[in-house]
């Protein structure tokens, strides 16, 4: 059976199975990553003290500066449900998992893998240069290593792996991912439909991200389901931040 066919058996198993060897040390549930009064359990890595406000439970990232908001501790395997909204034509933005919580100098996004969340106009507002479009596609939710994380695409555009299914609403409405992350697959769900996902991430353990990146994007209901662990080394996680935490 293929490792991702393997994910997703597991996973149903896990959520049906009240009784199920996994759930022997307690049931399994999500809880809340964002508690929609403050931003408790996240850092601000490198953007500005007002880049990340909280408006009507909803976390408000102005687009400015370029850069990213982590979790304070990292995750190895777990389902993350996320709700956003653009509003801003090509609004550009991302979720990162298993990334690193710190920024190398000279850049400003850290190394993980990226679950893309692009407004629908990206497309028509960065034309190529012999004037043709972007793939639809890219906009609909890609998946790919930053940094130089290696990962293995499903449905392979270059290293990246683009969606299946076009199921993302434009500007100034919620769509809804659920991300599914168990021993380097990640599995992605695009407005209650599993339309994309990768393997083989070199790394399967570390920090959550949210990404500032030119435009106001909102988020809420962000919430988190710890699976159990796997068999992870040094070298496939992410290095641990001392300091700011």
């Amino acid at each position: 059976m293929k490792t991702q066919a393997k994910v997703l058996m597991y996973i149903t198993v896990v959520l049906l199975c009240g009784d199920c060897p996994a759930r022997a040390a307690g049931p399994l549930q999500f809880r809340e990553l964002f508690n929609g009064k403050d931003l408790s359990g996240w850092v601000n890595v490198n953007t500005a003290e007002n880049t990340w406000t909280v408006r009507d439970r909803t976390l408000v990232c102005s687009g400015h500066p370029i850069g990213v908001l982590r979790t304070k501790r990292q995750y190895e395997n777990f389902i993350l449900q996320i709700e956003w909204k653009h509003m801003e034509a090509g609004g550009n933005s991302g979720v990162f998992v298993w990334s690193e919580g710190a920024v190398p100098e000279g850049r400003r996004l850290p190394k993980g893998v990226e679950v893309q969340i692009l407004e629908l106009d990206w497309v028509n507002l960065h034309k190529k240069k012999d004037g043709t479009l972007p793939p639809i596609a890219y906009v609909h939710g890609e998946v790919f290593g930053t940094g130089g994380l290696k990962t293995v695409p499903d449905n392979p555009r270059g290293s990246r792996s683009k969606s299946i299914e076009n199921r993302c609403k434009g500007r100034g409405q919620w769509n809804t991912y659920v991300v599914v992350c168990v021993d380097g697959v990640i599995k992605l769900s695009v407005n209650g439909k599993f339309v994309n996902g990768i393997s083989k991430a070199a790394i399967k353990k570390g920090y959550i991200c949210l990404e500032s990146e030119g435009a106001e994007i909102h988020f809420r209901n962000i919430r988190i389901m710890e699976l159990p662990p796997g068999i992870t080394n040094a070298e496939s996680a992410a290095p641990i931040v001392k300091g700011k935490q």
